[in-house]
């Protein structure tokens, strides 16, 4: 790639020079959105250089009024600049000696106002982002519990995170990513709870990101951190409602947010983080325990369904008399192995249109695809009943997985490691043998990707198979290696 970094330029004491790096460099003039307004106050210049649709115009309006205000006072033009400081009433005002910093600062939506003679510029934070407000999530829904959900502006979400954590200790680190697109990333954790190794495997990674600009945001800081490759299961896991998220930074993950991402990127995550959902803790422990197990059924189900009755249909004398019914019932003219695939891409099909299809009519095009083209591939002989059948139970079980990346990965027919490619017995269980081996050597930041079961945990084994009352669960999860382990002080 090439590099476009150059020699960094102090801020000109001469308005002129400024005015021209902002039109060669930024393209003010020629974008319409790049606004610059001069002010002439006690004798010199004062610019004022801003970006439409992404400052508020109310705070710029007022900004202008309080500094021709300095007009209508004696004031002794040698002290312009701190009295120009004075009048900046804003929150958040900061002061930068170079012209790149600047330019960098005003594309992120920030006002920059530059003194003649003064040598730098005042950063003042009047961002107004376009966005929606904070929503429940349409892939992470409960019958109980918080409404909101994150969105695609990194300060809200930080609000919402620090809304659930007011704990003096959360850190919230900022930095931009990409050389064109300087998109603003955070790394969130606590200082006292996190591995201080992780936060700095974490912030090594993204420091080394070398890519003009994010366009996926989150999923390629993602691609950039682990070394996804081609294996389909999930190595981080996202997350769009607050809580959950707020939840694992206790524990003692650290989180990435990135800017113009509805989703956080939780870190790290083994494969039983992506098997639990909000809704178990909004329940009682039993019930909570409940849902789990159905969940865990449900995952079960799409994934070993279909190859154990394929293995069946293949090995008839495996079954005993009393379940002969399982197998084929009647012949086919079609390759089971083949109306296995169609219906696996059939039901793909179903789920790609039912994306980006509107609301109103995807629910119509559903029953019309379940109901008339199901039936009437088995009349006229595509399908056989039991192919149907198990293939439906199958995809029912994908939606029950709370991860959609997850569900994906289980779903998906190519898969190496899938355990729904059983072609016989003997390599039924080469399949599983290979595919425990593949999952059991993945690390995700150094993380055992099987872990509570490969390294065995026996409690913390108990904790991802039944959900425990929160007085109970006293240790944070050892995995994160955290430099607090107790979750609740103890009385000595």
């Amino acid at each position: 790639m090439p590099d476009h970094k150059e020699e960094k330029i102090r801020v000109y004491r001469n308005p002129a020079k400024n005015e021209e790096y902002f039109k060669n460099r930024v393209g003010m003039g020629t974008s319409y959105d790049v606004g610059v307004r001069k002010l002439t106050i006690l004798d010199k210049e004062i610019q004022l250089y801003y970006l439409n649709g992404l400052c508020d115009t109310a705070y710029i309006i007022h900004l202008m009024r309080e500094l021709v205000a300095i007009n209508n006072r004696k004031e002794d033009p040698d002290e312009l600049v701190d009295i120009v400081e004075n009048r900046l009433l804003n929150a958040q005002v900061e002061k930068v000696k170079t012209l790149d910093e600047t330019t960098d600062q005003v594309l992120s939506g920030l006002v920059a106002v530059i003194v003649e003679g003064a040598g730098f510029a005042f950063i003042i934070d009047v961002r107004s982002y376009p966005g929606r407000n904070p929503e429940e999530p349409d892939t992470e829904k409960v019958v109980r519990g918080a409404r909101d959900g994150f969105v695609e502006n990194i300060v809200v979400n930080t609000a919402l995170l620090r809304r659930r954590i007011r704990d003096e200790r959360l850190r919230v680190k900022m930095t931009k990513v990409g050389e064109r697109s300087k998109t603003d990333l955070s790394i969130c954790y606590i200082e006292d709870i996190a591995d201080p190794d992780l936060v700095e495997i974490v912030e090594k990674e993204i420091a080394s990101i070398d890519v003009d600009g994010l366009t996926m945001a989150d999923k390629t800081v993602e691609e950039f951190i682990v070394n996804q490759s081609y294996n389909p299961f999930p190595l981080v896991r996202y997350t769009e409602r607050p809580d959950v998220a707020a939840n694992h930074v206790l524990e003692g993950h650290v989180i990435i947010i990135v800017d113009t991402s509805p989703s956080v990127i939780i870190t790290p995550t083994t494969l039983f983080h992506h098997v639990q959902h909000a809704e178990e803790y909004r329940q009682a422990p039993s019930v909570g325990t409940f849902l789990r197990w159905v969940r865990f059924f449900g995952i079960l189900a799409s994934t070993l369904f279909l190859p154990i009755w394929f293995l069946f249909v293949l090995q008839p004398d495996l079954l005993p008399d009393n379940m002969k019914f399982i197998g084929l019932n009647k012949d086919t003219h079609i390759p089971i192995i083949l109306q296995i695939f169609l219906a696996d891409l059939g039901i793909e099909f179903l789920r790609m249109a039912a994306i980006h299809t509107p609301t109103a009519l995807s629910t119509a095009m559903g029953l019309i695809a379940a109901v008339l083209i199901g039936q009437i591939a088995i009349e006229v002989g595509l399908f056989s009943p039991e192919v149907i059948l198990y293939v439906s139970l199958a995809a029912i079980g994908t939606f029950t997985t709370p991860s959609y990346e997850l569900s994906l990965a289980t779903n998906e027919p190519s898969c190496p490691h899938d355990t729904r490619c059983f072609i016989s017995y003997k390599r039924a269980r080469h399949r599983i043998y290979s595919a425990n081996y593949a999952m059991a050597s993945i690390k995700s930041l150094q993380t055992p990707y099987l872990w509570p079961l490969i390294p065995f945990n026996g409690k913390a084994l108990w904790q991802v198979l039944v959900r425990t009352a929160k007085p109970g669960a006293k240790v944070r999860p050892s995995i994160v290696h955290p430099k607090n382990r107790l979750r609740q002080p103890t009385n000595s």
